[in-house]
């Protein structure tokens, strides 16, 4: 027997939208693509042939429209994955859940998630300029200590292998993406395995006031090598929209346009010029399916 979800858990604005996003059922494509920056929406969007819906709340934009025929929805996360929990629960509620009764649909929808987001580079073959597809995701954070799910042998063994290596006092998790998308719109991308950091200064090893606990993190990370697994890049949210994307039954994938290596020092003199070309060659491969 299906449990009704009480207004204290899923909250559910006066006008009958969900309670952070703002949006409402009708008001979400089947494609989503989720960026981070709230501005960046717009360069998504742009491209669009139409727009038939925009809203703000906090750092969640939204704008619904159409590219080459293809309604598609662009939303800005903001950072982090305590962000990534609260959108793909919502998201995840705008299908699968029946507003009016508060009790799940007896038919699961499933979303395609596109993440495109800025990344810094581990491995000195991989240059600022780079595009890369995450086919598997590594959380240095503790989102899944809060969440059960299962793991292959190679998560594990990854999970465990980067706690013995930086001495930490938590096992990270290590989550595969969508391969439909891999496929999809990852062709012709450096493919790629990417760590979460819960953080952009000490997590990634930078010092400004306050000095790092694990200095060289991002040095030790780019030597693991678990059975030919090995680590490419690194940002702030996949991990968390790979974790929730399993548990919620959604298709997820992360693009990153790789704007510095941290091996060779090298930043990108056009980060936003590789965002742009990341984003349409996106769209592109989104109508070519």
């Amino acid at each position: 027997m299906k449990k009704r979800i009480p207004e204290s858990e899923l909250i559910i604005n006066p006008d009958g939208s969900i309670y952070h996003l703002n949006l409402k059922p009708e008001h979400l494509a089947s494609t989503v693509i989720a960026v981070g920056d709230p501005e960046r929406v717009q360069k998504v969007s742009k491209n669009f042939d139409s727009i038939e819906f925009k809203i703000s709340k906090r750092e969640f934009v939204t704008h619904t429209g159409y590219y080459k025929g293809k309604r598609i929805t662009a939303i800005s996360t903001g950072m982090g994955t305590d962000n990534i929990e609260i959108f793909m629960t919502e998201l995840d509620a705008l299908v699968n859940v029946d507003f009016a009764t508060r009790l799940p649909k007896d038919t699961h929808t499933s979303l395609d998630i596109i993440r495109i987001g800025t990344s810094g580079s581990m491995q000195k073959a991989i240059a600022a300029g780079s595009l890369l597809a995450s086919s598997y995701g590594i959380g240095l954070d503790t989102l899944m200590a809060f969440y059960s799910t299962n793991y292959s042998s190679l998560e594990e063994k990854v999970g465990q292998a980067i706690q013995k290596d930086l001495k930490l006092s938590f096992t990270p998790y290590c989550i595969q993406g969508s391969e439909k998308l891999l496929e999809q719109v990852g062709k012709g991308l450096i493919i790629g395995n990417t760590v979460t950091c819960p953080g952009f200064f000490g997590p990634q090893g930078r010092e400004v006031r306050i000095k790092p606990a694990i200095p060289d993190i991002i040095e030790k990370l780019s030597k693991i090598d678990v059975e030919g697994f090995q680590l490419t890049n690194f940002e702030m949210e996949t991990a968390g929209y790979y974790a929730m994307g399993r548990l919620l039954g959604h298709e997820v994938i992360s693009l990153n346009a790789i704007i510095a290596n941290r091996i060779t020092h090298e930043f990108s003199n056009d980060a936003y010029g590789i965002v742009d070309r990341l984003i349409l060659e996106t769209l592109d491969k989104l109508v070519e399916a």
